[in-house]
């Protein structure tokens, strides 16, 4: 009797889950269960190349269907309602139950709806799938205003896309500035800087208190009284992870389904990868529950080997990427926590620099505008543990690559001569 792997949804790390399990040697039966009529796509280019127009929904796909099919594997569209851990089997929206010898919890996570006066009315949307993407570029118009509310990196990308498409962009703020939770007051103030050179109005320190118009929304109305004009709303304030189906079956669960370090759950016969997983950073020494591409895909090798018995733990440091307008920021490590930081190169009159995040000395994150080489050179120092001093990561003076030369096989602190 082969043994069969359902997956449940159809995202990053169950795209890759599907390939490392036949990789793994894997050979019994492969079920994907998604709600999206989509084969499992990429979602960061949603907020950035789809909603400009340069890429389509077919750029998207991760994989073609001809590769799952050679690879045996099939897809479902569908709901899992419960998870029977004691009979090991699934139910699906319909009743129909499904079983499962080893059992995957790849379900992401989901936006965090506001809930105000007039939220329901056209015109206002979410953006984290496919579906509401191509809804926002649908509803926007050359000229007409549109209001971003939410000043993240999804609100940001949102803008520019939508700045680029002609619109009359504001974006709202209920922090003093955009990018709080997770930047520094330098990198905050250069992209305020950089979408007002863009033609975004960015106003900080203000929340929303509802939305007027008839059918379509038309206002939206601020706490202090303002109005803003809006034929189109992108809300854009987080996520939260998708933990409920998993909580009511008893598997633990604590801001994301809790894992070990080879990404099984609390039950021997389930695992779970991506957004709603929450795993200890061995670098931070700490639980962690993150969001993003290179997570979701490092999770799912490591889950995929547990599948098929064999222990690997295939984390790597945590990386995230953001476009805006033609520039690239890429992010290395987790800077919460630092209390020091260092900027290399001239934020204030370029837009190619890098600031880098340090705790009690040690390098633990870094942002990187269109500096690829020093966001290389970050993710080893940090990945390895290597010190390096701050004067000398701030001096601009000396390329990235030959620091990175120059550290290649060693450890401890760095010094130069």
């Amino acid at each position: 009797m082969t043994k069969k792997c359902i997956i449940i949804g159809a995202s990053h790390a169950a795209a890759q889950l599907t390939t490392s399990l036949r990789q793994g040697g894997w050979e019994g039966e492969i079920l994907v269960i998604g709600d999206e009529p989509h084969l499992p796509y990429q979602r960061p280019p949603l907020s950035k190349a789809f909603l400009s127009g340069e890429k389509t929904a077919e750029d998207l796909v991760i994989r073609p269907a001809t590769f799952y099919q050679k690879q045996d594997v099939q897809f479902r569209q569908d709901r899992v309602i419960e998870i029977n851990r004691e009979k090991q089997t699934v139910t699906l929206a319909n009743g129909e139950e499904l079983g499962y010898d080893k059992l995957a919890l790849c379900m992401g996570s989901r936006v965090r709806e506001i809930n105000l006066p007039g939220c329901n009315l056209n015109g206002i949307h979410y953006l984290r799938n496919l579906a509401d993407a191509e809804s926002i570029k649908n509803n926007a118009a050359k000229d007409q205003h549109a209001v971003i509310v939410g000043g993240g990196y999804i609100g940001l990308e949102t803008a520019a896309s939508l700045r680029k498409l002609g619109m009359q962009v504001s974006v709202l703020e209920m922090e003093p500035r955009i990018l709080k939770r997770v930047t520094a007051p330098e990198v905050s103030e250069f992209y305020h800087r950089l979408h007002t050179e863009n033609g975004v109005q960015i106003i900080n320190n203000i929340s929303v208190s509802g939305f007027q118009g008839n059918s379509h929304v038309e206002k939206v109305v601020c706490a202090d009284g303002s109005e803003l004009p809006a034929h189109l709303v992108v809300i854009g304030v987080g996520v939260l992870p998708n933990t409920e189906l998993a909580e009511a079956s008893g598997l633990v669960v604590n801001n994301g389904i809790m894992v070990d370090e080879f990404c099984v759950t609390s039950d021997p016969n389930i695992v779970a990868a991506g957004d709603c997983t929450n795993k200890l950073s061995k670098i931070y020494d700490r639980r962690i529950r993150l969001e993003s591409v290179p997570n979701a895909t490092e999770q799912a090798k490591t889950a995929a080997a547990s599948m098929c018995d064999s222990q690997k733990d295939f984390t790597t440091l945590p990386w995230f990427w953001s476009d805006q307008y033609e520039l690239k920021l890429q992010i290395a490590g987790l800077s919460q926590g630092y209390d020091q930081i260092v900027v290399r190169g001239n934020r204030l009159t370029t837009q190619s620099f890098a600031v880098f995040y340090l705790k009690s000395g040690q390098l633990i994150a870094a942002d990187c505008v269109n500096r690829p080489q020093e966001f290389l050179l970050s993710k080893k120092l940090i990945a390895e543990n290597i010190a390096i001093p701050p004067e000398q990561l701030e001096d601009d003076s000396i390329p990235a690559k030959e620091i990175l030369l120059r550290i290649a096989g060693k450890s401890g602190q760095l010094t130069f001569t």
